[in-house]
């Protein structure tokens, strides 16, 4: 008789073998299983000694070396793979049982995938896993979705693999069906902004500032003591200071500028569009590796004419202007989150989610990619104010970004003086402007409408709906 395992992983990939490594570690017995019966025994060979492992080769023994309720974890690539192998086990599953998506699904499969199951009888618990593959074997930031019922003997299991922080578990229920995987693709699509604009400071600071990517290394391993201090920012440094072996050249100068993607920041940017979410920054991020990829496009623009070179900065100069540049990334970033959490907050409307945005930052603060000491802040201020509508106006937030505008200004216009590209510094900078501004010219833009496609409008001075009659006397008509 095959022992018992608290819980089974299949699809033993370097993501899968490190979260079965990870459960092992933490004191669970593991079913193992694997398309492939050759690495299921290289896990246990080169691993077993990590832990308690029940290996299976087929899907029949898998299932039966479970404990009920059976926990099975998923760990293949998203869509048809993940379908075929739902329904290669569900079959051979009991009422009660529980699969676990822990890949990259989109989220409206995963609400897909729960409805068909629960009509089975059994538990889909799509769940975001963030932190890589080290974060899978140490401690990942985990963003279970599922029903209320299914979280209750998964999540002791999930929390006791997860990163923690002051003695929590970055692991929390997220809501029900695809929640946890909307919050993860969120999680992905601020990753996205984040990206670029740190990359925008380096650019900055070599082609306004003239230092060498050894110097920008230093600036951001000094950046990382204070409040910019994250995980993104410590990896920054350590790339940009690194030689290539091959060359002698600065690392960073011997890779093709040409930024790729999976697809879950083109999701978050699509899915804001349909949520009516402006996610500027996010969709400036994901344009900008859109852009980067098109060589041939950029090769036939090389010869446009650019500003007259300035001389770049030196000395005090140059040292001001890093300042400044630390200024504007930090808004820029505050914005990027801002409008991440207001995107989970519209979706958790419009899909019947009540999705806690302070645990969710709480749940960020270690594991995930975008670790960085200010998600302690955004936890506080959804906390101190529930009802928060934007992070840009609580009282933390708001004071710095004020504080940092008229640095973030300077170097927006010195990168439009002189011709360096910043799509994510200048997209936060209007968005910060456009949510301050009395009056936008959207009123225009309505008018307009109303002319070509008597598409109506609403006046300041009196409820209702009105149209123009642009080709009679111009007097509107009032509609209700």
């Amino acid at each position: 008789m095959t022992k018992n395992a608290d819980i089974g992983v299949t699809g033993l990939a370097v993501m899968g073998r490190n979260l079965a490594r990870n459960l092992a570690r933490r004191g669970h017995t593991v079913a193992l299983h694997n398309r492939s019966e050759a690495r299921t025994k290289e896990l246990v060979e080169q691993f077993g000694d990590e832990g308690d492992f029940v290996p299976t080769y087929s899907a029949q023994q898998f299932v039966d070396s479970l404990e009920r309720p059976r926990k099975l974890v998923v760990m293949v690539k998203a869509g048809a793979p993940t379908d075929a192998v739902i329904e290669e086990f569900a079959p051979l599953l009991e009422p009660g049982d529980v699969i676990v998506d822990a890949g990259n699904a989109h989220f409206a499969d995963t609400r897909r995938r729960e409805a068909a199951l629960r009509e089975r009888g059994l538990h889909f618990v799509g769940t975001g896993v963030s932190g890589g593959e080290e974060g899978a074997l140490h401690g990942p930031s985990i963003m279970p979705g599922g029903s209320a019922e299914s979280y209750e003997s998964l999540g002791p299991l999930l929390e006791s693999i997860s990163a923690q922080v002051d003695g929590q578990p970055c692991c929390a229920h997220i809501g029900p069906d695809g929640a946890g995987h909307f919050v993860k693709m969120v999680h992905n699509g601020i990753e996205y902004a984040d990206m670029q604009l740190i990359a925008e400071s380096f650019d900055l600071l070599r082609g306004a500032a003239g230092y060498e990517p050894a110097q920008i290394a230093e600036v951001f391993r000094t950046w990382n003591t204070g409040r910019l201090e994250s995980y993104l920012i410590e990896i920054t440094a350590d790339v940009l200071g690194h030689v290539d072996a091959a060359t002698g050249k600065p690392f960073v100068d011997i890779v093709a500028d040409q930024a790729e993607q999976k697809g879950t920041g083109r999701w978050t940017v699509q899915i804001g569009l349909d949520l009516g979410q402006p996610i500027t920054g996010i969709a400036e991020a994901t344009f900008a590796r859109s852009l980067s990829g098109h060589a041939d496009l950029r090769a036939a623009a090389r010869g446009l004419e650019g500003p007259a070179r300035a001389p770049k900065l030196s000395g005090s100069d140059a040292e001001r202007f890093a300042d400044d540049v630390e200024q504007a990334l930090y808004a820029s970033k505050v914005v990027a989150y801002a409008q991440g959490f207001n995107q989970i907050l519209a979706g958790g409307a419009e899909y019947g989610w009540d999705i806690d945005l302070g645990t969710v930052a709480s749940i960020w603060r270690d594991g995930c990619i975008i670790r960085a000491r200010f998600l302690d802040d955004i936890r506080a201020a959804y906390a101190a104010e529930p009802g928060l509508q934007t992070l840009l106006t609580s009282g933390g937030f708001r004071a710095a970004v004020e504080e940092a505008q008229d640095a973030w200004r300077s170097v927006v216009s010195t990168a439009v003086r002189l011709g360096i590209p910043t799509p994510g510094f200048s997209t936060a900078l209007a968005y910060y402007d456009a949510l301050r501004a009395e009056r936008l010219p959207a009123a225009l833009v309505q008018g307009q409408r109303d002319f070509f496609g008597a598409h109506t409008y609403r006046r300041v001075d009196t409820e209702g709906t009105f149209h123009t009659e642009w080709a009679a006397e111009g007097r509107p008509e009032h509609r209700a």
